[in-house]
């Protein structure tokens, strides 16, 4: 139910009443935008506000959006929106809180276009919010690299020595990046036991979650032009999380001496809304001490670190989820702004859509890994789940579902889910 909020109020909030309670990761400081439909419509941009959806191409029709954005609503993906700009981006945030706080009660007021334009999300479907040209995946969290490096190195010097001086990162495959509640097969390939002279064809043995957020690139690089940690956050429009299926024996046999390939392109999840980096601004921290000092393109400025909490849940078929980790992402070594500036150094240009994945997100407890690898030591010390079912690595008909926020004065920015389930094999 919506309504006029006519109270005297201690912190913005919205008269869409279910943007109020302090628990929604969509209040009106947040605004994430997302492609949806519903009613036999084509997909088209909206903004999630409680538990509604706010049809973007209904107010641009009905006159209330700025008219440099005119026509970029009607679309099946935030691309054209995106690619108008900052001042675009902010000049329609801008005008969204205004509409749905009341300041501006051309909607609020108005209950025929009220009725058309906010959609229960309950009865929409979502899509894959951005049409990805490219992504490209991080591996930027300290812990995370450790713990595996001591499972398959030398614990002793578990981080390799380039670790310290750059974001190791890799180019993803961008076909099979699908958005939550997409279900995935377990992917075949190739995978070489020790004691095996040759390798054998079959289904993945170790199929793996990884507990990622991503960045969507918002403005465009050129060809032979470097974007630099200063420059990074202009070219940033929004986050999601994301979830790296990873195909571990499969990516252990194939992944020397050129890195990942059948074990990571099978698929990659995302959450269907993108928290703008305007929304995420009250949260940045100060960034992880970095030692030694990076070289001079990977120094920074100011707070490029976000307090981003950070959980996932696994679900066998038939049975309760069971949360197996709780971790932040403001602890990450490499910053988002590092990232991109190290990406475009060699003159790699970026473009509007493209997607750049954090790497596993770990923290230094046994509950807070990003992923069952090191949760179970490589499934040497399967998790407890609810129920009394064990897991070393995921099976056909598990569920897993990550979720984040940022917790604010009252209220939660968040992400909403990203989710999917594994399918045998084909």
């Amino acid at each position: 139910m919506t309504a006029p909020n006519t109270g005297v109020q201690t912190r913005a909030t919205s008269w869409v009443e279910s943007a109020n309670d302090g628990q929604t990761h969509f209040p009106i400081q947040n605004l994430p935008y997302g492609l949806f439909s519903a009613n036999g419509q084509t997909p088209r941009v909206g903004v999630a506000i409680g538990d509604q959806v706010l049809d973007l191409a209904a107010l641009d029709d009905a006159g209330l959006l700025p008219a440099a954005a005119k026509g970029a609503f009607a679309s099946a993906s935030l691309n054209r929106f995106i690619a108008l700009g900052q001042p675009v981006w902010q000049a329609t945030r801008a005008r969204l809180t205004a509409l749905l706080s009341g300041e501006d009660a051309a909607l609020r007021d108005n209950a025929a276009l009220r009725a058309q334009a906010l959609v229960p999300m309950a009865g929409v479907t979502l899509h894959l919010p951005v049409e990805i040209p490219g992504y490209t995946d991080f591996y930027s969290s300290r812990e995370h690299a450790t713990n595996v490096g001591r499972m398959f190195r030398d614990p002793e010097n578990a981080l390799l020595p380039n670790w310290l001086e750059i974001p190791i990162g890799y180019n993803g495959r961008a076909s099979s990046v699908v958005v939550s509640g997409t279900a995935l097969r377990r992917p075949n390939g190739q995978t070489k036991l020790p004691n095996e002279p040759r390798p054998t064809f079959g289904p993945c043995r170790k199929l793996d979650y990884e507990l990622e957020l991503g960045f969507i690139v918002g403005k465009a690089s050129a060809l032979g032009e470097p974007v630099s940690t200063a420059d990074a956050p202009a070219h940033m429009f929004g986050m999601v999380i994301l979830n790296d299926w990873s195909a571990r024996d499969i990516q252990q046999w194939e992944y020397v001496p050129l890195g990942p390939f059948n074990s990571k392109s099978f698929g990659t999840s995302i959450s269907p809304w993108v928290v703008t980096m305007e929304a995420l601004e009250p949260f940045r921290r100060d960034n992880p001490a970095q030692s030694p000092e990076p070289l001079p393109y990977l120094r920074q400025q100011g707070r490029n670190a976000y307090d981003i909490a950070l959980e996932v849940a696994l679900q066998p078929a038939g049975a309760a989820p069971s949360t197996v980790c709780r971790t932040n992402f403001k602890a990450m070594y490499w910053t988002m702004a590092q990232q991109l500036a190290h990406h475009t150094v060699s003159g790699c240009n970026v473009r509007v859509g493209d997607l750049m994945g954090s790497g596993t997100i770990s923290g230094t407890t046994p509950d807070s890994c990003g992923s069952l690898l090191e949760t179970t030591r490589n499934g040497a010390e399967p998790v407890a789940l609810a129920g009394g079912a064990q897991r070393g690595f995921l099976e056909d008909g598990d569920t897993v579902t990550m979720t984040g926020w940022c917790q604010g004065d009252g209220y939660r920015v968040g992400f909403g889910e990203v989710s999917g389930k594994i399918l045998p094999a084909a």
